[in-house]
């Protein structure tokens, strides 16, 4: 699967995000500090992971900022993203499943790497919820974008 994924800093898990990222055969594409040459603040580098959903170049996006708040603040401005902050395993996989969310924002300060690797197993091993009234949230999130 084609990840976007971006950083404002090279610190904390931003490389142990990619590499766990590769090992588990998906391919990141990323933004940011993790690229040279594009522009490393958050909300640049958050925004660019997010266009690649909403563009349909990745599946998901990981957005990745000291804290995780502003990268998903600007992950949730893109029309079609979204974006969840997850601290931990429960809280990813709970975005998934009642929020079908399709951007992880992660703390590049809180998040360490068992943590990293415990939230990637609940995030990519969860699936949306078919309940109707979940599905019924979701879809007012768009019409909320469109108001």
């Amino acid at each position: 699967m084609k990840i976007a994924v971006a950083a404002d800093e090279r610190v904390g898990v931003a490389d142990a995000l990619v590499d766990q990222l590769r090992k588990r055969g998906h391919e990141p594409i990323t933004h940011g500090a993790l690229s040279e040459g594009e522009r490393d603040d958050w909300a640049w580098a958050s925004e660019a992971a997010a266009r690649d959903v909403a563009e349909g170049r990745a599946e998901q996006a990981i957005d990745c900022c000291r804290t995780g708040t502003g990268a998903s603040i600007a992950a949730n401005k893109v029309d079609g993203v979204r974006a969840a902050l997850c601290l931990d395993a429960q809280s990813a996989d709970g975005a998934r499943k009642w929020n079908d969310a399709n951007a992880l924002a992660l703390s590049l300060r809180t998040t360490s790497e068992a943590e990293l690797a415990e939230i990637l197993d609940a995030w990519f091993g969860g699936e949306p919820s078919s309940d109707a009234e979940d599905a019924a949230n979701v879809e007012h999130i768009a019409e909320i974008e469109g108001a």
